[in-house]
C-alpha cells in the first residue's frame, strides 16, 4: 500500500497537536487531579495512535523533521504518562485494601479455588485415614502438635476448667501467631518457584493434619468446641493460607509458562504486582486472625460458643463477600461498569448489560 504523505500528514495533525495539549497541560501543572477515567483513556489513545504514526513516517527519510516532532511528543507523553502513574496512582493504603486487593484477587480466583480444593482433598483424606486406622493419629499429627496426641475429651474438659488468664502475656503470643502464620503464607508462595508442585504438597498436606484433628474431635463428640475453638481465627487464617497458595500456584503457572511465549522474567513482571497484593491482603488478615485467635479462640468457657461461632461464621460470610464484590462500580442506565484498579495502579474497564 502506497502511502500519500502530504494526506497522511493532514488527517493526523489533528491528532497530534490534541495529544500536544494534553502533555502541555500536564507540563505546566494544569492537570492537578486525577484524569477522568474517559479522558484518560482518550490520552493513551492519543498516544498510542501517534507512536504507530511515527513507524509510519519512519520508512520516510525526506520527513526528518516531522518524525523528529512526533519522537519528541512521543517521548514527553510517554514520561507524563508515568509520571502520572506515580504521583497520582501512587500507592493508597485505603485504596489498595478497598479495591485493588479484591479486584486483584477476583482475577486470579482459580488459582484461589485449586489452592482450597488441594487443602480440602488433603482434609478429607486425613479424615478417611484416622477414620480406618485411628492407630496412625500420631504418624499423622506432627510432634510440635503434641499437645493434640490425646483424647480430645479430657483436653475439652480441661481447657473448659482452666481460668482464662486476664490476657496477661497474649500480646506476645499475638504477635508470635501472626509472625508465625505470615511466614507460613509466604513460604507457601515462594514453594511456586518448584514449577508449583512443592506448593501443592504443602497445601495437601496441611489439610491432612487439619482433617486427621477435625475428625478426632468429631468422633469424641465435641464438635461445639472444636467450631468455637477454630472458626473465629481460622475463618480468617485458613483464607489467608489459602491465598499463600494461590500465589505460590501463579509463580509456577508463571514458570512453566502454559500458553505464554513470553520470556521467564517478563511473565514475572506481569504478575509480580499481583503477587505483591494478594501477599499483602494475606498479610492483613492474618494479623486479625492472630489477634482473634490470641484473645478469643482461646476462651473455652461453653455459654460463649454461641457467639463464638457466630463471630467466625459473621466474618467468613463478611470476607468472601468483600473479596468477590468489593471494588465494583455501577453506572449508567441499565448497564453494569466495573472499575478495575490492579495492583500497578493501571485502570481498566468493563461494561455489559
Amino acid at each position: 500500500m502506497i502511502l500519500d504523505l502530504d494526506k497522511f500528514i493532514a488527517k493526523e495533525q489533528p491528532v497530534w497537536e490534541e495529544l500536544e495539549r494534553f502533555v502541555v497541560d500536564k507540563e505546566e501543572g494544569k492537570e492537578q487531579t486525577a484524569m477522568p477515567l474517559e479522558k484518560a483513556n482518550r490520552f493513551l489513545y492519543l498516544y498510542q495512535r501517534a507512536s504507530s504514526d511515527l513507524v509510519r513516517l519512519k520508512t520516510f527519510a525526506g520527513e526528518a523533521d516531522t518524525a523528529f516532532y512526533l519522537e519528541n511528543l512521543i517521548a514527553r507523553a510517554y514520561r507524563q504518562l508515568h509520571i502520572r502513574r506515580k504521583r497520582e496512582l501512587g500507592f493508597r493504603p485505603l485504596r489498595w485494601f478497598l479495591v485493588s486487593l479484591p479486584c486483584t484477587f477476583r482475577r486470579h480466583w482459580k488459582a484461589f479455588a485449586l489452592s482450597t480444593a488441594l487443602f480440602l482433598f488433603g482434609a478429607l483424606l486425613g479424615a478417611l485415614v484416622l477414620g480406618l486406622d485411628y492407630d496412625q493419629k500420631r504418624n499423622l499429627i506432627p510432634e510440635q502438635f503434641g499437645h493434640l496426641y490425646g483424647d480430645p475429651s479430657d483436653r475439652v474438659a480441661k481447657e473448659e476448667a482452666a481460668e482464662f488468664d486476664n490476657f496477661a502475656s497474649r500480646q506476645t503470643f499475638s504477635t508470635s501467631l501472626m509472625t508465625h502464620n505470615t511466614k507460613v503464607a509466604i513460604f507457601t508462595a515462594a514453594s511456586g518457584f518448584f514449577w508449583g508442585i512443592l506448593t501443592m504438597i504443602l497445601l495437601f498436606y496441611n489439610g491432612i493434619i487439619i482433617g486427621v484433628v477435625c475428625f478426632d474431635y468429631l468422633q469424641a463428640g465435641e464438635g461445639v468446641f472444636l467450631t468455637a475453638w477454630l472458626l473465629p481465627h481460622g475463618s480468617f487464617e485458613l483464607p489467608a493460607i489459602f491465598m499463600g497458595g494461590q500465589a505460590g500456584l501463579m509463580i509456577g503457572r508463571a514458570v512453566i509458562g502454559w500458553g505464554s511465549e513470553l520470556r521467564l522474567p517478563e511473565r514475572f513482571r506481569l504478575i509480580r504486582n499481583d503477587l505483591l497484593t494478594i501477599l499483602g491482603g494475606a498479610a492483613v488478615l492474618l494479623i486479625w486472625a492472630g489477634l482473634v485467635e490470641s484473645f478469643l479462640s482461646q476462651y473455652h468457657k461453653p455459654e460463649f460458643y454461641p457467639w463464638k461461632i457466630t463471630l467466625g461464621l459473621a466474618q467468613l460470610i463478611l470476607l468472601f463477600a468483600f473479596l468477590g464484590y468489593a471494588g465494583k462500580r455501577t453506572s449508567g442506565s441499565g448497564k453494569k461498569r466495573t472499575e478495575v484498579l490492579s495492583s500497578d495502579g493501571l485502570s481498566h474497564s468493563a461494561q455489559s448489560n
